[in-house]
């Protein structure tokens, strides 16, 4: 089969009597002619890179603008003083998505998932739950087979870049792999995955992609945090029993029309936007040399 529905496979990993994990590791088998293991080996190395990028997070680094870097620090910070709103495990998705997206925009290894834009969104949510002995490394692989085939679906039926489809794409893709990798984590069935990720890429339909400069760095590093902030309401919501009113085929269609509708001023041209403001083009002219 073809990752091009959500729907048929839920409907596939419940007339199989399987999880969407195995229905998707079944079709990259098939796809790449390679055996359990080899894909398996795979998925383990991209965990691997997940994690480095993390690891090798250094708050001193600065982006070629010099506006990013240090956040994630920051955050870390805060998080040690007691005075933050959100808990423990929120504190750490929030630190951990702008130390990999400062990361990015400080041209260090991470992994697309599905784009370099929105790489730190799948860590922050997973990468928390591994290092607090929450979720083994099987079942973090199992959780990324998820992820994997929700971004798969997207990019057929709709787009995944912010060129095509503005940060909606990037960023509400991500959100909506690691809201259905939340779920496959927690147990959830089928049902409640397509259901996670659905909700998930609604909350942030519409999205535009307007980085300042031309530069994935203002406003894309902080919108990492949305993504997965975002990713982890819309899990807790399905694992609630929550549901999606509009099925999540045509959540993922509806985010490609509005893509392909959304004026070009708004899909990664920079010039809309936050892009377009006093600030942004001060930052345009700075990095033009003046010119």
């Amino acid at each position: 089969m073809a990752l091009d529905s959500m729907q048929e496979i839920i409907d596939e990993a419940m007339a199989s009597h399987r999880e969407i994990w195995q229905v998707v590791l079944n079709v990259d088998e098939d796809e790449r002619q390679v055996s359990e293991e080899q894909s398996l080996e795979r998925m383990r190395y991209t965990w691997q890179a997940m994690l480095d990028s993390v690891d090798s997070y250094q708050s001193e680094r600065r982006s070629v603008s010099g506006l990013v870097g240090g956040d994630g620090q920051r955050m870390r910070e805060f998080s040690k003083s007691g005075k933050a709103l959100s808990g423990d495990y929120l504190q750490e998705v929030i630190a951990t998505a702008l130390k990999v997206g400062e990361s990015n925009a400080c041209m260090c290894k991470i992994v697309a998932a599905p784009t370099a834009g929105a790489c730190g969104v799948l860590p922050a949510v997973l990468v928390p739950l591994y290092k607090s002995a929450k979720a083994s490394e099987e079942e973090i692989l199992k959780a990324l087979y998820v992820a994997s085939g929700i971004g798969a679906v997207i990019a057929s039926r709709a787009c995944i870049a912010g060129a095509a489809g503005g940060c909606q794409a990037e960023i509400g893709s991500a959100s909506a792999m690691a809201a259905g990798a939340l779920v496959a984590l927690q147990g959830g069935d089928a049902v409640q995955i397509g259901n996670a990720a659905a909700m998930a890429l609604k909350n942030l339909m519409g999205l535009v992609c307007d980085p300042i400069a031309g530069l994935v760095e203002v406003p894309c590093v902080k919108r990492n945090v949305v993504g997965a902030v975002n990713a982890v309401a819309s899990a807790d919501m399905a694992m609630a029993g929550i549901t999606s009113r509009v099925p999540v085929d045509e959540v993922i269609d509806c985010m490609g029309d509005v893509g392909r509708r959304m004026p070009v001023e708004f899909r990664e041209t920079a010039l809309g936007g936050l892009a377009a403001t006093p600030f942004g083009q001060s930052i345009k002219k700075q990095m033009q040399g003046g010119q």
